[in-house]
């Protein structure tokens, strides 16, 4: 097996979907973190931590379209509506893909407010919303998580039901 031939298989697509999610959503926390404290962050530390943000959650969004464009619509979404909880599909995953869809322009919105300079940040008073950004940011992460954990399961109930 060659090396694209293993990254486009399903469990390897899936672990980096999931894999850059986790790391966005640390990022994001940690960017979180960075914001409220009232050390003397450098402008620096909070433009790369917003980097690996954006960075991990655009990774997941490819990995995750990538599995759901080939993967998803043809073997995993018949079985999931046709088992026990087909609202797993119709609900959480229609709610999940819409989230996922403007996850990274947020992301990229906290990694534009990152780049400006610390005067003009408290001038605005963005610093506190910043803060709030990055925390709206990873916790939608943390429900598409979750949501993703829902699909999958419904998944494996149509599989054994």
């Amino acid at each position: 097996m060659d090396f694209i031939a293993i990254i486009q298989s399903k469990p390897v697509l899936i672990g980096l979907h999931l894999g850059f999610a986790i790391i966005g959503i640390d990022a994001f926390l940690w960017l979180f973190g960075k914001l409220r404290g009232h050390g003397d962050q450098s402008q620096r530390s909070l433009i790369v931590t917003a980097i690996v943000g954006v960075f991990s959650f655009a990774a997941s969004w490819i990995f995750g379209g990538y599995y759901y464009v080939i993967h998803y619509g043809t073997l995993v979404r018949p079985i999931i509506k046709s088992g026990g909880v087909p609202w797993a599909h119709n609900i959480v995953m229609e709610v999940k893909e819409h989230i996922f869809l403007f996850i990274i322009p947020l992301a990229m919105t906290a990694l534009f407010i990152t780049l400006l300079d610390s005067e003009t940040m408290e001038k605005l008073k963005l610093r506190k919303l910043a803060s709030y950004l990055a925390l709206t940011i990873a916790l939608l992460g943390l429900l598409i998580g979750a949501m993703g954990f829902i699909v999958s399961m419904a998944a494996r109930w149509g599989v054994f039901n």
